[in-house]
């Protein structure tokens, strides 16, 4: 069963920071975009950065409004993928998503829903002291 479950969320105070998980059961390992994605309410979810599986195997994308606070990594042997979070900011409490695309290089820019068919439920992060 190809499945992504998000893990880490809750509250978190600004200036605070926070490890969001993405465990992920997929088809294939060879060549997997993994995208984490941010939806503040009311707002259609807005990509924050993109690690690829295969090929380099690097992080292809950075948002710019985390660049420098948020980093992206993953653990084979676990088959998880991270999202950590340092100097967290009100902007970036929303709903998290981890999103893939299987047999398929990340895009060399900015990531958007479209490149994803496949995505998790979800994790809550909320900023506030």
């Amino acid at each position: 069963e190809v499945r992504l479950t998000e893990s880490g969320g809750g509250l978190v105070q600004p200036g605070g920071s926070l490890r969001l998980s993405c465990a992920a059961s997929l088809r294939t390992r060879k060549h997997v975009c993994l995208g984490w994605f941010r939806q503040a309410p009311g707002q259609e979810p807005q990509g924050v950065a993109a690690i690829s599986l295969g090929g380099d195997g690097g992080v292809t994308y950075i948002s710019n409004s985390v660049k420098g606070r948020f980093t992206v990594s993953k653990d084979l042997m676990r088959n998880t993928w991270y999202l950590d979070a340092k100097d967290v900011k009100p902007e970036d409490a929303g709903t998290y998503y981890c999103a893939a695309e299987e047999d398929s290089y990340c895009p060399e820019d900015e990531i958007a829903q479209s490149d994803f068919p496949i995505w998790g439920q979800g994790t809550q992060v909320t900023v506030s002291s």
